[in-house]
């Protein structure tokens, strides 16, 4: 296996870095590990084109149809009194 070093990261990233690690249960170094092995994935690569393709067909569907903002059905649900009780 080959070793990379980094040089010159700021501290605040190193630091998020830390924290990420320790919410997945990894060593600082195995978390950057799965980080990189995750950005050079091409399989993610071609999930994202996937994902956009099919964005863009969905899209394409739904041109010129009038559509409510999120905001908007989350008021009107909220009005009526729809919530959950956490």
């Amino acid at each position: 296996m080959a070793t990379i070093n980094v040089r010159q990261l700021d501290n605040d990233v190193v630091d998020r870095l830390k924290r990420r690690a320790l919410s997945n249960n990894r060593s600082l170094e195995g978390e950057v590990r799965h980080i990189l092995k995750c950005a050079s994935d091409d399989d993610m690569a071609a999930k994202r084109a996937a994902f956009l393709e099919a964005s863009d067909r969905l899209r394409e569907k739904t041109r010129g149809r009038k559509q409510t903002p999120a905001e908007v059905l989350i008021r009107e649900d909220r009005d009526y009194g729809h919530h959950d009780d956490f």
